[in-house]
């Protein structure tokens, strides 16, 4: 798994890598002036068929967490906290186990 199973039982804790990738988007109730302006600028150059655009944000980081369900904790409180404004907007993430690695307790 990549990380020294000896040092485990010696005081060690593996330490997980986990891949994130958050979408950002505002909520259905909000306008969103940016994708207006895109959907019009598309139906400028004949993409008509264009019916709604919105504009969001993606981000991707990596953090590392002794599992996935703190990895998960951790995500979540930096989208609330940070990368999203959850009065106006939603977000979604998924994780992605990168490498673990054995750290000391």
């Amino acid at each position: 798994m990549g990380y020294d199973e000896d040092a485990l039982l010696n005081g060690w804790t593996a330490m997980y890598t986990y891949d994130a990738r958050i979408y950002v988007t505002l909520r259905p109730s909000v306008l969103d002036p940016a994708g207006t302006a895109v959907q019009s600028g598309l139906h400028h150059m004949g993409y008509t068929t264009v019916e709604q655009v919105r504009i969001g944000k993606y981000v991707e980081l990596t953090v590392s967490a002794t599992d996935e369900d703190t990895a998960r904790q951790q995500v979540d409180r930096m989208c609330d906290q940070l990368l999203a404004n959850p009065v106006i907007e939603n977000y979604r993430f998924e994780l992605t186990q990168r490498e673990a690695i054995a750290a000391a307790v």
